[in-house]
């Protein structure tokens, strides 16, 4: 990409999904038209166009197959009739471009033989989605005690020269003492040190992660909104009546 190409190009940040699986995460990407998503093992995210056209909506439900669902990022979504609309969520991206970070002699590089001590400390905490293989979308570091793992965070979407800063969560017995305050600043060194720049998602409601966030050096980029929707099923006994319905957040 020449430099006038790099001027009128969107921001990464504007569509973290798909960039990251144009680029650092091509090998789990599924692409059908303009529509991709991470393989399902690994992640649940879905890169679509701004607005999705009639042809769009069709290679979504392919990707996601009868009765599949996912959460489209943005403002406007207007599923065809046959689709469900299940709920919708206030997010925010902040960029982390004045994050302070620092290594941190406590962080172990967690692997994939630590993955079922991650899901049991994700399932107590409910950070966001995690599956069994997406500690294969970056570096995951976890701080023990007495051999425990009682809080983790790690890197997920990697849009060109953009690392996102995820499933940061803290055992509830554990809270309170800085924990995720280091861990986020030691996964900011290791993105810092490959010359990219950590950004991060938030629940526009979690108001007590995005303090946390502020103080470590984040600042709000954007306001968005996830609509979480849900594939038709024509399968015989799974038709639904006619035009989409919106069901309540849960709590």
């Amino acid at each position: 990409m020449d430099v006038a190409e790099l001027a009128t190009a969107p921001h990464p940040l504007d569509d973290p999904v798909r960039e990251s699986l144009r680029g650092a995460h091509s090998r789990f990407a599924q692409w059908v038209g303009r529509v991709a998503r991470y393989d399902p093992a690994v992640a649940s995210f879905v890169g679509h166009p701004p607005v999705l056209d009639t042809p769009d909506w069709a290679d979504l439900a392919e990707l996601l197959g009868p009765g599949g669902g996912t959460g489209l990022r943005g403002y406007g979504h207007v599923p065809p009739p046959e689709w469900t609309v299940v709920r919708e969520l206030a997010s925010v991206q902040m960029d982390g471009s004045g994050l302070r970070c620092e290594f941190d002699p406590e962080a172990e590089v967690l692997t994939a033989a630590d993955v079922p001590e991650i899901l049991d400390l994700i399932a107590r905490t409910e950070p966001g989605p995690f599956l069994p293989r997406t500690i294969e979308m970056g570096a995951y570091l976890g701080l023990r005690v007495d051999g425990r793992l009682v809080a983790m965070a790690g890197e997920r979407l990697h849009p060109r020269g953009w690392t996102e800063i995820s499933a940061v969560c803290t055992d509830p017995e554990f809270r309170g003492r800085g924990l995720a305050s280091r861990l986020v600043r030691a996964v900011g060194a290791v993105i810092r040190e490959r010359g990219e720049t950590p950004f991060l998602h938030a629940l526009a409601g979690n108001t007590t992660a995005i303090r946390l966030y502020e103080t470590l050096g984040f600042t709000l980029r954007k306001r968005s909104k996830l609509t979480f929707v849900q594939a038709p099923d024509p399968r015989p006994g799974n038709r639904r009546t006619a035009g989409h319905r919106t069901a309540p957040a849960p709590r």
